[in-house]
């Protein structure tokens, strides 16, 4: 079961972990507690974190793991994570990892760990073909999953952004931080057995399908 416990999604960027982790939201009424988009909201902030990770993200770099880890220890703080929680784009480190073990064991969770593998071919496609409907959240893809009308969401009708960090200069360098930083989590979790891999490259409904049998 997924209630009670913290459930980290780990992938590349593009692999469909967040897809994956607002489903596993509704299906079982936890929340989901992305790192990219709350950071994203600190960075419209007129504040020196908020320049700070403006100029970070504009340079495709990973937010430094102290930061990181503030934000995430006072998000799972609030009444919406006493049944457990989705942790999307966290840890990216082995030492944000081993700052999780320590969380986890003050709030007496088990830590459950789900790898969404895809290869980066598929992945700079995705990332690049990416938009998303900045008023109700949806997203798209040019390549995989068009909008009716182009540039307008489905839903909404409301304008589709192209973030300024999906080029591929900046997907280049966030594929080489993750294979360097947050790959090595991969061995990680598998020795303290708390891993499960599922292949990416399937669609979003098959790959919930999958997860929700490792959930049973």
């Amino acid at each position: 079961m997924v209630v009670g416990k913290i459930i980290v999604m780990l992938g590349a960027p593009g692999s469909g972990k967040g897809t994956q982790a607002k489903q596993l939201e509704e299906k079982f009424s936890i929340p989901q507690i992305s790192t990219g988009d709350i950071l994203r909201a600190i960075a419209k902030e007129n504040t020196s974190l908020g320049q700070q990770i403006r100029e970070t993200q504009a340079a495709g770099k990973l937010v430094s793991d102290d930061i990181l880890i503030e934000v995430v220890t006072e998000r799972t703080r609030r009444e919406d994570c006493k049944n457990g929680f989705i942790l999307d784009g966290y840890p990216r480190t082995l030492g944000q990892a081993d700052q999780l073990e320590k969380l986890a064991a003050s709030q007496e969770r088990e830590i459950r760990v789900i790898n969404v593998d895809i290869l980066d071919d598929l992945l700079l496609k995705r990332l690049t073909g990416r938009r998303s409907c900045s008023f109700c959240g949806e997203i798209y893809n040019i390549y995989f999953k068009p909008p009716k009308s182009e540039n307008s969401c489905d839903n909404c009708a409301k304008t589709l952004v192209h973030r300024s960090d999906d080029n591929l200069e900046s997907i280049g360098k966030r594929l080489q931080e993750y294979h360097k930083n947050t790959a090595p989590l991969i061995s990680y979790y598998e020795k303290r057995h708390c891993l499960s891999t599922i292949d990416g490259a399937q669609s979003p409904d098959k790959v919930f399908e999958v997860l929700c049998q490792i959930f049973q």
